[in-house]
């Protein structure tokens, strides 16, 4: 758990004020100071999210508890709907005392999580059939943010299963793999066994002799023989194959092609497979996904002929490499025979694209807001829920979570009907 999520009330109150902004922590020793008023605070992002608001209203519950204040929350979008640009996802109401200090943290708390879920959620849509792994953690910051990439993989996730995709079936480290309802990680071995254990069979020899009752996903690409050293392990353990219980992964490097291929054999592949995908006008960026070096479609393609001609159409494929959601959607056109995706390219690639804002658009009731935020406002004294029925708007305040004992706030969130673009 991260550090503040197991603090007590003395050792939160500190790392509030050590994190929070200066002119916040000032803020409210003047509002202690000249009288405190009731706030309304809308929060939002500049860009299409799918709405992952649990991590802070976890975190606004735990500092409610310490602080034995209430806070109310209004969430115009639950958790796994999609939220178009500018729209507040939330409205938090409380006291300004003590809430104008939180600004800066709750605002860490979601706006990552939310680009990040959508990310998410766009590449199981774009490749709708095969399964996905996470494997955020090895690029993560720390110990909160893994958990917060994890958290929004598994909401995403959700969002694009509703809409009939397989989407993640788990991830590759046991801290975080309750998010995706599994007791623990994924995976079979990194290059580093390979290289320890001399070649790509032994390797596959030694998983299997240390975990026999387990599937393997064998990495192909040590020595730059994807293709031989992926039907010598078939070879070696037919039954495996036959059963659909031995994988191969490619993580080919950038810098080289698959074995067997090159560009003029790239090409051939897909003209055989999916000559629409290279006959539309592509960007640099896409072509190389089909038929450049690394992972491309080509690659996908070439292997499963391989082993479909050696006898093992059963054999599956695991791709990674820069699986995000562009090279998601150029490997679909490709109609790439892919079973499962490891990647944790959802972590978004424009940082400044996950910046929350906060404004405060009411105090003591009464609307106001800085000029150009008005969009922030209450409606009427109403806005439109779109998590739900889109023709049934909520009173403003009418669906707050109301406190319980001192407060309580951030109660579970249930994923929410079919995601509504209206």
């Amino acid at each position: 758990m991260p550090a503040d999520d197991a603090a007590g009330p003395r050792d939160l109150s500190a790392d509030i004020a050590a994190r929070a902004d200066s002119y916040f922590n000032r803020t409210r020793q003047i509002a202690a100071r000249f009288g405190d008023k009731r706030v309304t605070y809308a929060v939002f992002l500049r860009r299409p999210v799918i709405s992952a608001p649990r991590l802070m209203t976890e975190w606004l519950d735990m500092v409610a508890a310490a602080r034995a204040t209430r806070i109310d929350v209004d969430m115009m979008y639950p958790e796994g709907t999609w939220v178009g640009a500018c729209e507040p996802l939330v409205y938090i109401t409380g006291s300004f005392v003590q809430l104008s200090d939180l600004e800066t943290i709750l605002l860490q708390k979601i706006g990552p999580a939310c680009v990040a879920a959508h990310n998410a959620y766009q590449m199981c849509l774009s490749l709708p059939q095969a399964a996905f792994l996470a494997m955020e953690a090895r690029h993560c910051a720390g110990a909160e943010m893994q958990d917060m990439m994890a958290y929004a993989a598994a909401v995403g996730s959700n969002a694009a299963k509703r809409e009939g995709a397989r989407g993640f079936i788990g991830n590759a480290n046991d801290g975080t793999a309750h998010w995706f309802g599994t007791p623990r990680g994924f995976g079979t071995m990194p290059h580093s066994l390979i290289g320890y254990a001399g070649s790509t069979l032994r390797a596959a020899e030694m998983f299997r002799e240390t975990f026999p009752d387990e599937p393997i996903t064998v990495l192909a690409d040590y020595f730059g023989r994807e293709v031989t050293d992926a039907l010598a392990v078939c070879a070696r353990f037919p039954e495996l194959a036959a059963a659909g219980q031995l994988s191969f992964r490619l993580d080919t490097h950038g810098g080289r092609f698959l074995e067997g291929l090159g560009p003029a054999e790239s090409y051939a592949v897909l003209e055989r497979r999916a000559p629409g995908a290279i006959r539309r006008y592509r960007s640099d960026a896409e072509l190389r996904y089909l038929v450049g070096t690394g992972v491309s479609a080509a690659a996908v393609w070439h292997t499963r002929e391989a082993l479909d001609a050696a006898g093992y159409p059963r054999a599956r494929i695991v791709v990674s490499s820069g699986f995000g959601v562009d090279k998601c959607r150029v490997m679909a056109d490709a109609r790439a025979p892919i079973d499962v995706v490891g990647t944790g390219s959802f972590i978004p690639d424009s940082w400044h694209e996950t910046y929350a804002t906060a404004d405060i658009v009411e105090y003591d009731g009464v609307p106001m807001v800085k000029v150009g935020r008005e969009f922030l406002l209450r409606r009427n004294g109403a806005r439109r829920r779109t998590g739900g029925d889109p023709g049934v708007a909520s009173e403003a305040g009418g669906d707050a979570v109301p406190g319980v004992g001192p407060a309580k706030v951030g109660t579970p969130f249930s994923p929410g009907p079919a995601l509504s673009r209206g």
